[in-house]
């Protein structure tokens, strides 16, 4: 673990390779599992704000959802999350013709509909962070689903932390993601 500013942040996001393998898996992170994805408090108004716009993209099943539960729901651990649909899939994900998962938030985001890309759990994955008082904790989150993802990493030799790159500076800002390249490169030293 290191510290840069006001996060403390494991190793294993420069130690571990990551790149998504949507052919592998899926998408199988915004399907599977008993949570939807983790929403600061601040996503939450978003997420209200936008839904009308997002809307049109995504299945009716998540529409269904949404309307019954809301735009986001507040999760056995106390925070708050986006909902499920049958448990498992997060209400805001559409397939495309190959049965990838793919945000239906993004999907709106790209088509100028709204300015916001999604959730910034969802961006940083497989990076997770935790805030408390005093700090942010930055983490590796290893699930098994990802196995194809870390073996294409290590093929591609792509960092978690080179992977997730647009995400940390959209969560921290470029002077963070500057000070952890220069972490990255003294411990490669």
């Amino acid at each position: 673990m290191f510290q840069i500013g006001k996060t403390i942040v494991s190793e294993e996001i420069i130690d571990n390779d990551f790149v998504c393998n949507l052919n592998a898996c899926k998408g199988a992170c915004c399907v599977d599992g008993e949570y939807g994805a983790p929403l600061e408090n601040s996503e939450t108004e978003i997420l209200e704000n936008l839904y009308e716009k997002v809307k049109p993209y995504l299945r009716p099943e998540g529409i269904k959802a949404i309307e019954e539960e809301g735009t986001y729901v507040k999760g056995e651990d106390g925070e708050w999350e986006t909902p499920l649909v049958n448990k498992s899939e997060c209400a805001y994900v559409v397939f495309d013709e190959n049965g990838i998962t793919k945000c239906g938030i993004e999907a709106a985001y790209l088509d100028g509909a709204i300015p916001w890309k999604k959730p910034i759990s969802c961006h940083l994955y497989p990076v997770r962070t935790r805030e408390y008082s005093e700090f942010t904790a930055v983490n590796y989150h290893r699930w098994e689903i990802c196995d194809a993802a870390c073996t294409l990493g290590k093929e591609l030799k792509v960092p978690i932390y080179k992977f997730v790159k647009e995400a940390l500076i959209r969560k921290f800002g470029e002077d963070w993601y500057t000070e952890l390249e220069e972490v990255a490169k003294e411990k490669s030293q």
